[in-house]
C-alpha cells in the first residue's frame, strides 16, 4: 500500500444517517442534501482528517446496501453533480474521498437480480448470486 493511505486519518460518514433521510427511497426527485455535508469540513479539518470514507451512497431502496444503481447517487442524498462538487470541495481543503462501493451487495431492483428473477436459469447473471 502507498504511504499516504497508511498514514491517513479517516473519518467514516454514513450519509443516510447523518443527513436523516427517509428510510425508504420512493423514487422522488433529488433532495440535494450533500450540501449539508460541506458544513462538516471545518470540523474535519480541526480533527486533522485527511480522508473521508463515505457510504453507502448509491441509489438503493432502503439502507444503502440494497443498491439498485451503482452509477447514481441516491436521490435522498442528492445527485451525481452534488457529489462531484462535494468531492471537489473536499479536495480543495486537502481531504481525499473514498467511496464505500459494496459491489457484492445488490438490491432486488438491481438490473441483474431482476433479470435472474425473470429468466431464472436462463439469466446470464445466474452465477452472480447464490
Amino acid at each position: 500500500m502507498n504511504k499516504w493511505y497508511n498514514e491517513a486519518i479517516f473519518y467514516h460518514i454514513y450519509p443516510f444517517g447523518l443527513l436523516g433521510v427517509d428510510k425508504e427511497n420512493k423514487g422522488m426527485i433529488a433532495e440535494h442534501r450533500v450540501e449539508e455535508l460541506l458544513k462538516w469540513l471545518p470540523h474535519l479539518q480541526e480533527l486533522s482528517v485527511s480522508a473521508i470514507y463515505i457510504g453507502p451512497l448509491f441509489e438503493s431502496n432502503t439502507h444503502g446496501y440494497d443498491t439498485r444503481d451503482y452509477k447514481l447517487v441516491d436521490k435522498r442524498i442528492g445527485d451525481n453533480q452534488d457529489f462531484k462538487e462535494y468531492v471537489r470541495q473536499c479536495h480543495a481543503v486537502g481531504i481525499k474521498v473514498v467511496v464505500d462501493g459494496v459491489f457484492n451487495h445488490t438490491g432486488r431492483d438491481f438490473f441483474a437480480f431482476r433479470d435472474l428473477r425473470e429468466r431464472k436459469e436462463a439469466s446470464k447473471y445466474k452465477d452472480w448470486y447464490r
